[in-house]
């Protein structure tokens, strides 16, 4: 089993599509690594040997910031931003939308489930 940046890779999978499993790397980073080193497309993961593991491994950890060290610099950039109180940060503290979406009908994911308010029935109209 290959086990890169200390994620295991599926052995069935294209090596290309076996990488985006990394935090950090997607299709596109990839792709590129496997270009940089000369890996077919069409080679699966359990095709790979020692050496080509190897590569990939020191290849990544050379050029790419993943996994754990990715995702402390996600947090404490977002820590920052709420102890600095701006905008960003306040939003983030009560987990609303950041980056400028409307709330008043949408925003579901980040606010949750919606709450039902007691008393808020609408009264009948009287003629």
């Amino acid at each position: 089993m290959a086990r890169i940046a200390g994620v295991n890779i599926p052995q069935n999978k294209l090596v290309h599509i076996g990488l985006t499993y990394i935090y950090g790397i997607g299709n596109k980073f990839s792709s590129q690594i496997c270009k940089a080193l000369n890996i077919p497309s069409a080679k699966r993961v359990n095709e790979l040997s020692d050496d080509e593991i190897l590569k990939i491994r020191e290849y990544i950890d050379g050029n790419f910031v993943v996994e754990g060290d990715l995702r402390r610099d996600n947090s404490l950039s977002i820590k920052r931003l709420v102890d600095l109180a701006c905008y960003r940060g306040t939003r983030h503290k009560k987990k609303l939308p950041v980056r400028g979406q409307r709330t008043r009908c949408n925003a579901r994911t980040r606010k949750g489930k919606a709450i039902a308010i007691a008393g808020k029935k609408l009264t009948p109209l009287k003629k």
